[in-house]
């Protein structure tokens, strides 16, 4: 526990069985406000139980849980009205009414949870709508839809009402990669707009660790670990050990390199037996204007040229020893081991004539297009270099690379 801070929501202690099976076995954590906390674990391990005891739909059978310090099991009426009336939750499988249309599902959250005139609760729902890339099929039912687009739906209607506290449940699951980061866009592109507090639960790990402020680990039906991404890195525990494997390949299917802890091992492994005064050089690649990308092309074009991007740097770099990761949403990194920063400013001169001569899928495809007040969009690849030693730590040398960025691209119509 964090203890500058008081939690908002807080587990003490709580334990779910069911008939026999033992689920949840006296788990402790914290979710505090204004942050995107991401539980994770492997399939069938009481995941969704834990975020049902939030919303009431389970009872503890020992243990409680605390809402800003007051547990809300004894909470009166008016109380436990105003704690449930600031959460929102997006299931797992979405739980869309098949006889509603698009915009219909949507609507309902604010028909039956507000009383706003007709007016006011179409012009939200449709603004939702819109805001999910669902304009098209708003007219259309969730059987008429596929199943990213009726994800989407189900994201729009948990967030129609404006909640304090959204509870996502898989919201990935059943996703292509590039749909995948979208979805995730999307979550941490409301919060930070919105400025709820998320709690995302997971057992597959592409980007969450991007848009995380906190990550929870339950493993054998306890929390084995709460803190942010960095620290889960480093924990020695079988949890990782078992998460390792499903962690590399999505890292490969979702951006054809590294991931970042792999990139960190590749790393210390090339490096470690060199000489202390030997040399390497690092890049750093940005997609600047992410937010304003996201806004004007969708998060689904978004995620395309990141993914463009990434198979970009790793086949132009790969090509001559190098070796790269996904770093932040919108950041990659490179490693050259046995080039200097002379050799690495030839082949980073080499990657700029090619990528401008060139462009790449998901970026090139955007040139000319306007968003829909028929605004240009305007956005740059920022580029920087780098040089490094073995007893350096890599995060130090890369930080140098961001501060020698310079624009290498510019999109615009």
């Amino acid at each position: 526990m964090d203890a500058q801070r008081e939690p908002l929501i807080e587990f003490q202690g709580v334990s779910k069985t069911f008939g026999t099976r033992n689920i949840l076995n006296r788990i402790d954590f914290s979710i505090y406000e204004g942050e995107v906390t991401t539980l994770i674990g492997l399939s069938g391990t009481g995941k969704s139980v834990t975020l049902k005891h939030i919303i009431g739909m389970l009872k503890p059978d020992e243990g409680q849980i605390l809402y800003r310090g007051k547990p809300i099991d004894q909470m009166n009426k008016k109380q436990w009205n105003d704690y449930i009336g600031q959460i929102s939750y997006m299931f797992q499988h979405n739980a869309l009414f098949d006889s509603m249309t698009v915009f219909e599902n949507v609507a309902m959250a604010l028909k039956y949870t507000t009383k706003l005139k007709k007016k006011e609760i179409e012009k939200r729902a449709m603004a939702r709508i819109e805001q999910t890339e669902l304009t098209e099929v708003a007219d259309k039912y969730p059987s008429e839809i596929s199943g990213g687009m009726q994800k989407r739906a189900a994201l729009a209607r948990a967030l129609v009402t404006d909640p304090n506290i959204v509870l996502f449940d898989e919201p990935t699951t059943g996703q292509d990669p590039i749909r995948k980061n979208a979805i995730l866009s999307m979550v941490a592109e409301y919060q930070k707009r919105f400025g709820f507090t998320a709690l995302m639960i997971s057992h597959e790990i592409p980007d969450v660790y991007f848009i995380s402020n906190r990550i929870l680990a339950l493993y054998d039906r306890k929390i084995v670990f709460q803190g942010d991404p960095e620290d889960f890195e480093a924990l020695d525990h079988p949890f990782r050990q078992e998460l390792i494997s499903s962690l590399e390949s999505l890292g490969e299917e979702l951006t054809g390199l590294y991931s970042k802890r792999h990139f960190k091992v590749r790393y210390q492994t090339d490096l470690s037996q060199r000489q202390p005064d030997a040399t390497y050089a690092a890049a750093v690649f940005t997609l600047d204007n992410i937010d304003a990308i996201s806004e004007h092309l969708g998060h689904d074009a978004t995620q395309q040229i990141i993914r463009s991007l990434g198979s970009y740097i790793n086949k132009h770099f790969g090509a001559v020893g190098g070796f790269s990761s996904r770093q932040t949403i919108n950041e990659y990194a490179t490693v050259l081991p046995y080039s200097d920063l002379d050799e690495a400013h030839r082949i980073m001169e080499d990657f700029t004539r090619d990528f401008q001569e060139h462009g790449i899928q998901g970026i090139e495809m955007q040139r000319g297009e306007k968003d829909s007040d028929g605004a240009c969009i305007e956005f740059s690849v920022l580029a920087g270099l780098a040089q490094g030693k073995p007893q350096i730590e890599i995060e130090s040398v890369m930080e140098f690379a961001r501060f020698n960025q310079k624009e290498i691209s510019r999109f615009t119509c």
